[in-house]
């Protein structure tokens, strides 16, 4: 069985987009998503792109994605890379491409001289939280996740 990895081009903004409303249906957060496949195109793939993704092929078809872009730690005095989401495709899974896809973002790290590798995952994702530990992955349990957005973004932008 043949799996390569290789960076998102911009012919796979479908893709991309597809995988993205894959894995927010499997988060249950599709009513979530306000992403187009246009706005996914523009921010890989326009004149100054911030995120990048990387697509994992099985035999040729299409079988997972990580979507990454790069952060800095300011105690490290480094950038690292954030890892926003990793996707296996249901009929793919068990078969080592999420660890493939990780040890390729690994790779990009020690490469660059990165700091660090990190990611977010639900406390409920189970399957995610073993696996992420047998790869050696470590919660950052004292840390709690902020956020500002919407009505409350504008508000305190002042808006």
């Amino acid at each position: 069985m043949t799996l390569t990895i290789r960076p998102a081009e911009p012919r796979d903004a479908a893709l991309v987009f597809a995988f993205i409303r894959e894995l927010a249906e499997y988060e249950k957060l599709a009513h979530e998503v306000d992403a187009t496949q246009d706005d996914v195109a523009q921010a890989l793939f326009g004149e100054n792109p911030r995120a990048f993704a990387e697509i994992a092929e099985w035999e040729g078809e299409p079988a997972g994605f990580a979507l990454w872009f790069y952060n800095f730690s300011t105690f490290r005095g480094r950038h690292g890379l954030y890892l926003e989401d990793l996707f296996v495709r249901p009929a793919f899974r068990s078969k080592g491409v999420g660890k493939a896809l990780l040890r390729h973002l690994a790779q990009r790290c020690l490469r660059e001289g990165l700091a660090r590798l990190e990611w977010w995952v639900l406390d409920w994702n189970e399957p995610a939280l073993r696996f992420y530990r047998s790869i050696g992955a470590t919660p950052m349990d004292e840390w709690t996740v902020q956020r500002v957005t919407g009505d409350a973004l504008e508000r305190l932008a002042g808006q």
